[in-house]
């Protein structure tokens, strides 16, 4: 190949904001070749209920690639990455959107990362003093998904609880969208929902807060197989 120029390679980056999702185009050196955003649509139904669409943001993740990507040869587009919020997506068993208000509205399916209305949930969740927070700083935070989780099963049982097949944090939503595999990310898992790698799920928390069903479902619904992003790791929760 002497003589010949190496080909190009190129990554595309895809952040989801509050209220926006941006996306860039780099080389192999990480320069920045592309740029574009788009807005994305918000409800607040009641206070401290904030919900989104997870079909309104998958749109605009594609909006924003293809702007981005334009004139690019797509065979030399090495990599795509998500980044995004720890909002909450729900789906039912044929990973149709489900809603998450009281107004039976399915189009908005997502409880967004600065929701508190599980703020009941939240403090009884602390209450336990279950060893497992001392995975989340000791303490869970309203905007986690355990407390969302237990609101949707105490307050919108019939229309969302009883009928999900699927619950996402935003990033794994969008893995899924992109490849149609639902493995979840290590780091969000660990973050966000009290998963340990050394150890995987716990059941005991799941049953002392009212989550039982999780346990019975062999965390199908969350997450059973794990993805380490930064090694290639695969787990399965067995």
């Amino acid at each position: 190949m002497s003589g010949e120029q190496e080909p190009r390679s190129y990554y595309v980056g895809v952040d989801v904001g509050t209220g926006s999702v941006r996306a860039a185009l780099v080389d192999r050196r990480g320069v920045l070749l592309a740029f574009a955003d788009q807005p994305i649509k918000r409800w607040e139904p009641q206070f401290n209920h904030h919900e989104q669409s997870s079909e309104d943001i998958w749109d605009a993740c594609c909006v924003v690639t293809k702007k981005v990507v334009q004139g690019i040869d797509l065979n030399q587009i090495r990599g795509l990455g998500f980044d995004a919020t720890c909002s909450l997506v729900v789906l039912d068993k044929r990973f149709r959107p489900l809603p998450v208000n009281h107004e039976g509205d399915s189009h908005r399916n997502v409880i967004m990362w600065l929701d508190h209305r599980a703020v009941s949930q939240v403090h009884r969740i602390n209450e336990t003093k279950h060893s497992v927070l001392q995975y989340v700083g000791g303490v869970m935070s309203v905007e986690m998904q355990a407390p969302k989780l237990l609101w949707l099963k105490e307050n919108l049982r019939e229309t969302c609880w009883d009928k999900a097949g699927h619950f996402f944090d935003l990033p794994d939503f969008l893995s899924w969208k992109a490849t149609g595999v639902t493995a979840r990310s290590l780091c969000s898992l660990v973050c966000k929902w009290t998963y340990s790698a050394e150890k995987g799920w716990d059941d005991s928390f799941w049953k002392m807060i009212g989550l039982e069903d999780f346990v019975a479902d062999n965390y199908n619904k969350i997450g059973k197989t794990i993805e380490n992003l930064e090694n290639g790791h695969l787990y399965v929760q067995v």
